[in-house]
């Protein structure tokens, strides 16, 4: 493997841990959280590019599955902070006297850590089970998803005996490993663990579409007809698609939660998970790298912006689409991977490198060759 190649495969991973490593020490807590709570969403939308962007499937409610692993995380660390027979301070405003039989198994550390992904997967799997069997796609089912993210956002609004409805539950005062979970040290590990998750995810969503399973996905997306009347059921691939949709989605929900510091049902609100459908387009459909780096690129902007100038964002959202739309259809990402950079600089007068020999363009006689073929072409000579 030659050298450039060798950079081409390991520099971005080599540059993303030694980010992982060093940025802790150098940024402030404050900066360090916000960098890890987007990192989160980076998660969700991976997801987001595995069913949107290799599968053409536009869901508008991936909230519901991002909300159901946040709130299984806050609700393990409401108990945690408890002694036994205690119960969360919430519960006594509203005369609960007794732990509801849904919140017991939310005591275990174990039942959780796989809670955080089992049920929205659970969940997903069910929904897109009952969608695609009945052929429901395109903007039907986008319609579907986000009507399904409206009932639930409504339900968990008004459960306020049951999980503290509007206001949601706190993370950030509860105690994890013997540590605050709102602490600088526990943050810091935090942000560890999501970076490891987010490449875990992206290696998942990887493996997932290289192959026979992944050709599979890109011919549901460009013709469905023409796969199943190859033999195919597309009904499989994309209720499994989905569900793993959903996992990632739970995760993201509960890495952002602990850093965040609260869940509540504003997960489900409606612009969040349209929000989710940007990150991607912006950073690049069908990319995954793309997926990250939007999610992440997007909402920094949208901090930084926001602490100066909070009443223009959603003009600079809404300019951003506009832009993907019209002008980058294929993303950040898939602007880049084009030539992009090397479009824009012929646009300014600066001329392209040699494709096969670039070392030529370095080499004077060269140079001076070409500019006298130009000058014998503009006086209308011959070369």
């Amino acid at each position: 493997m030659d050298r450039p190649s060798w950079l081409r495969r390991f520099g971005p991973w080599i540059l993303i841990m030694a980010a992982a490593i060093i940025l802790p020490f150098v940024l402030p807590p404050f900066r360090l959280n916000l960098l890890g709570r987007f990192l989160a969403l980076g998660i969700v939308a991976l997801g987001v590019d595995l069913i949107w962007g290799y599968t053409g499937l536009l869901s508008l409610g991936q909230g519901i599955f991002f909300a159901l692993g946040a709130y299984a995380i806050g609700m393990h660390l409401q108990l945690s902070s408890l002694d036994s027979g205690q119960l969360p301070e919430f519960f006594g405003l509203y005369g609960v006297k007794e732990l509801p039989a849904f919140w017991q198994p939310f005591s275990s550390a174990f039942f959780t850590l796989f809670a955080i992904w089992i049920i929205p997967a659970l969940v997903a799997g069910l929904l897109g089970f009952l969608v695609f069997r009945n052929r429901i796609k395109g903007v039907y089912f986008s319609i579907l998803t986000q009507a399904a993210l409206l009932v639930f956002f409504n339900f968990f609004n008004g459960q306020q005996k049951l999980i503290n409805g509007t206001n949601g539950l706190k993370t950030d005062t509860a105690l994890f490993l013997g540590q605050m979970v709102g602490s600088d040290s526990m943050q810091r590990l935090l942000f560890w663990i999501t970076v490891v998750l987010v490449i875990g995810a992206w290696l998942l969503c990887r493996w997932l579409t290289r192959g026979r399973f992944g050709d599979a996905l890109i011919a549901i997306r460009d013709d469905e007809s023409r796969l199943r009347f190859s033999g195919h059921n597309p009904t499989a691939y994309k209720t499994l698609v989905f569900t793993v949709a959903g996992a990632l989605a739970g995760i993201s929900g509960a890495l952002y939660t602990v850093q965040s510091g609260i869940v509540s049902p504003q997960f489900m609100a409606v612009p969040f998970s349209i929000e989710m459908v940007i990150w991607v387009a912006v950073g690049g459909r069908g990319t995954l790298l793309g997926a990250v780096l939007g999610a992440v690129l997007i909402n920094y902007a949208k901090s930084l912006i926001s602490e100066q100038l909070p009443e223009t964002w959603l003009f600079i959202q809404g300019a951003l689409f506009l832009l993907v739309v019209t002008a980058l259809p294929d993303g950040v990402v898939g602007w880049w991977r084009q030539g992009g950079p090397k479009r824009l600089a012929a646009m300014v007068g600066i001329p392209p490198t040699a494709a096969t020999y670039p070392s030529l363009d370095g080499d004077g006689a060269q140079q001076a060759d070409k500019k006298a073929i130009a000058a014998k072409l503009e006086s209308g000579g011959t070369p």
